[in-house]
């Protein structure tokens, strides 16, 4: 079943957000496509500024291919200073694509 995860992490940047795009597509160009990200199994996803910080969604497949990425993402997150947030799992009840 497909999910969302909504990441919010009020003192976060645009260049912390940035920079883990690059750490998590391993090239300059940071996340463009589900293709660079390391793992399978992401449908979308959306990033914007909040007045207090930054905000992700994903949709992901499923649950157990977020927890592949989160192996990945939070080790990242760390690095680049991100605020330690749990995020928040929803299933996905409707998902209109393009």
């Amino acid at each position: 079943m497909a999910i969302i995860a909504i990441f919010e992490m009020p003192g976060m940047t645009q260049a912390a957000y940035e920079q883990t795009t690059i750490k998590v597509s391993g090239n300059a160009d940071g996340v463009k496509s589900p293709a660079d990200w390391p793992v399978p199994g992401l449908i979308s996803h959306t990033a914007a500024p909040t007045p207090d910080g930054w905000l992700v969604a994903d949709v992901w497949e499923s649950e157990e291919a977020f927890a592949k990425f989160g192996e990945v993402i939070i080790p990242i997150l760390r690095e680049v200073g991100a605020p330690d947030v749990k995020p928040k799992i929803y299933p996905v009840f409707n998902l209109v694509t393009r």
